[in-house]
């Protein structure tokens, strides 16, 4: 098992100015190997590939790391032809091409193979499967876990890398080296410790704050690669409206943007501490700037470790509907000036504060067509009519689907399942006197379905985007 941490910096290798294509990428690689050495940078490629893959099984990705794995040993060391690693780079991309690969299936493998050249390899290289709807790594006991590192303890380490890294795949790469190494060196410890319960207990501990990283850290880069920056600024100021509604837009905005650019700036670095040193930055601006306003963000605020205030906040149920007065719409002049966008997500913030059952995948739907309409009005010889029409429209078939959305989130947060399940029933036979049996078993088992997976805080984006 690895034991020393991996220097992150290796894998942001700046090319050499005389350097360009084939042999930039030789060098890069080489230098990673060498300093390495062979099993970390075999463990780096199990993780990075395990990661880009992250629909792959753990047979293919096996394939693809003996594969990375032997070209660096034998094109990195001292006197290997010039030639070696682009010929093998080349016999690799042409394996990935043929129809029996044993590489991870990627829909856009055959774009990328009716190219040649480097061309092929670069754009092979770019491949990456989305994130997993819903994680499936899920801890064993600590009695498991000792059984499984015994029996083989390369074996047990492979997998688990594997399994971790296909699961958080969206975490940065940096909270993942970190996550990863952490926990294997607790069951080399702890295995072969005279009192395992008490070895786990203490390290579990010592690494809940890099647990919740990766959980937190995970989910928020899965919303920013659904969302991009935009998006995600809203979805993170419409979550906050839900559980502040007291605070007003002025107030919810910057936190929003800065939340935004904790995404931007660390989801795809390569930096030791970015996603860490900049959430807990963000965690503190939030706590200064809302426990005053809103008891339960005081409560969360108090504790001294900032990544757990940060979860507190993060799984925080929205508060009750507030008594607000009605909110005024933005004109056509306001929505297609100059600060449309900032009208149009003040309105939306407005809807969100008032409705805060409404679960993100249904906001940030209407996040898309706030921008759809934006986009097809105010390019119209008259946007006012072309405003006026459609949301009039939009009014009509919207305002009973959020009505319907919200009710459905709000009592499942609220109930018990099988109450839940139970009343949903009922409501079901009600509203559908003409179904059949098996018509309302089907219609409850999809609403079933969309408020299991997305009236939670963790609702994987792009499921849900498709289950709205």
């Amino acid at each position: 098992l690895w034991s020393q941490s991996i220097p992150c910096s290796l894998l942001t290798i700046p090319p050499s100015p005389a350097l360009s294509g084939k042999a930039y990428v030789r060098e890069k690689v080489c230098q990673e190997y060498k300093m390495l050495g062979k099993e970390n940078f075999r463990t780096l490629t199990i993780i990075a590939n395990s990661r880009k893959y992250s629909n792959g099984t753990f047979e293919e990705i096996g394939h693809l790391v003996r594969e990375i794995v032997s070209l660096a040993e034998t094109c990195c060391t001292d006197g290997a032809e010039p030639s070696c690693y682009d010929t093998g780079s080349t016999a690799l991309s042409a394996k990935s091409c043929s129809a029996d690969s044993p590489f991870p299936a990627h829909p856009g493998t055959a774009e990328c193979c009716a190219q040649e050249g480097l061309e092929r390899k670069l754009c092979l290289a770019a491949l990456r499967h989305p994130p997993q709807p819903l994680r499936r790594y899920l801890q064993p006991s600590d009695k498991e876990l000792c059984q499984a590192f015994r029996q083989d303890p390369r074996e047990f380490a492979d997998r688990f890398l594997y399994e971790y890294s296909s699961s958080y795949s969206q975490a940065p790469l940096p909270v993942l080296l970190g996550s990863t190494r952490t926990f294997l060196s607790m069951v080399s410890t702890c295995c072969i410790s005279p009192a395992p319960t008490a070895c786990f207990l203490k390290e579990k501990l010592e690494r809940k704050t890099l647990s919740l990283l990766t959980l937190t850290s995970n989910r928020i880069c899965t919303r920013f690669s659904a969302y991009g920056k935009d998006k995600v600024s809203f979805s993170y100021l419409a979550s906050l409206a839900q559980k502040v509604p007291s605070a007003s837009f002025e107030d919810l905005l910057p936190l929003a943007e800065g939340a935004a650019e904790v995404s931007s700036q660390c989801c795809d670095s390569v930096a030791e501490d970015c996603m860490q040193k900049k959430l807990l930055e963000h965690t503190a601006k939030v706590c200064t700037a809302l426990s005053a306003r809103d008891g339960r963000f005081a409560d969360c605020c108090k504790g001294k470790n900032l990544m757990e205030n940060h979860f507190c906040i993060l799984v925080m149920p929205p508060a009750p509907a507030p008594e607000l007065p009605e909110a005024s719409e933005p004109t056509s002049k306001e929505l297609c000036g100059k600060e449309g966008a900032l009208h149009a997500t003040r309105s939306l913030f407005e809807l969100a504060r008032r409705h805060p059952s409404l679960p993100d995948a249904v906001l940030a739907k209407l996040f898309d067509s706030s921008e759809k309409l934006r986009g097809e009005c105010c390019s119209s010889k008259d946007p006012s009519a072309c405003l006026d029409s459609k949301r009039k429209r939009m009014e009509a078939e919207l305002l009973p689907f959020l009505e319907k959305a919200g009710q459905l989130c709000g009592q499942y947060n609220k109930l018990p399942f099988l109450e839940f399940k139970k009343r949903l029933r009922d409501s079901l036979t009600q509203a559908e006197p003409e179904a059949s049996p098996a018509q309302l078993e089907q219609l409850l088992e999809q609403r079933v379905s969309f408020a299991s997976t997305c009236c939670l805080p963790d609702a994987p984006p792009l499921l849900c985007a498709s289950k709205v």
